[in-house]
């Protein structure tokens, strides 16, 4: 007879094992009752998040300094542990405080919590997606407040949002290959927000297939209409961004004979 070796059980399976033995029972009938909340200051899944937060802490600065919580220093380290510092968190489930733990010297530098993060970087993503959906950041703002209870301030906000659109720039704006065997033009109709107000515009997307058949989108342009001028403004910015060659150029909505004077004997092959 052999025994049989299990691995560590997954989350779901310590739930179920809780589940099972009724060792969930008592909070699930709080959580029922209203006495407990899931989120928010004073919910449940702020509180388990911060005890999450600061055991990893602890455990980083144990692998910093060499030694636990509650030993003794070693003298010829010259270095050891100096309190800690409280620092409110914001986060998808709600705004809690963890206490950050500190050394002498100053050089531990925390990767789960890091120097003058005060976000998890889940909440970043939660105002993103927001955003994305049509949302101002007014209305984001309330939407966290009354649903999580987390405050933040309409320039914060503003600062989140901001920054991916510096970043869709940069990606927009970044140089391109020289040579695409093949390039795919097309638009979509998608809803946008403009001037407060949800409208349909046409995003044109241009698609190029290296030499190793891999497709890169290499740009989109939200714009009301889809045209040929406009194409042709789209292929003269592609050529601005380095492309100089394309063999076969795919295009939906558009003449083989416009597609070709726009994107490959005007533009793309310098033909003016």
């Amino acid at each position: 007879m052999t025994d049989e070796k299990t691995g560590p059980a997954g989350g779901r399976g310590v739930v179920e094992d809780l589940v099972a033995s009724g060792g969930l029972d008592g909070l699930f009938e709080r959580i029922d009752s209203g006495e407990v909340g899931l989120t928010g200051a004073d919910g449940l899944l702020p509180a388990l998040l911060k005890e999450a937060l600061e055991r990893g802490l602890q455990a980083e600065l144990t692998e910093h300094l060499g030694y636990d919580k509650g030993e003794q220093a070693p003298v010829a380290r010259g270095n050891a542990r100096n309190g800690t510092t409280v620092k409110t968190i914001s986060s998808e489930v709600g705004s809690f405080e963890i206490e950050v733990p500190r050394d002498r010297a100053g050089s531990f530098t925390p990767r789960l919590v890091r120097k003058g993060q005060r976000r998890m970087d889940g909440l970043d993503s939660m105002i993103i997606s927001l955003y994305a959906g049509g949302m101002t950041v007014r209305e984001i703002r309330h939407h966290l407040e009354s649903t999580l209870g987390v405050e933040l301030s309409v320039g914060t906000i503003s600062r989140i949002t901001d920054a991916v659109a510096e970043a869709v720039l940069d990606w927009q704006r970044r140089p391109l290959e020289e040579f695409y065997p093949v390039v795919y033009l097309d638009a979509i109709r998608v809803k946008v927000r403009v001037d407060h107000r949800v409208t349909t515009r046409s995003a044109h997307i241009a698609v190029g297939v290296d030499m190793d058949g891999i497709k890169h989108v290499l740009g989109i342009w939200v714009q009301a209409e889809e045209g040929a001028s406009f194409w042709a403004h789209v292929c003269a910015e592609l050529a601005n961004r380095g492309v100089k060659d394309v063999l076969i150029v795919c295009c939906d909505g558009l003449t083989g004979r416009a597609c070709q004077v726009f994107c490959v004997s005007g533009l793309f092959r310098g033909g003016g």
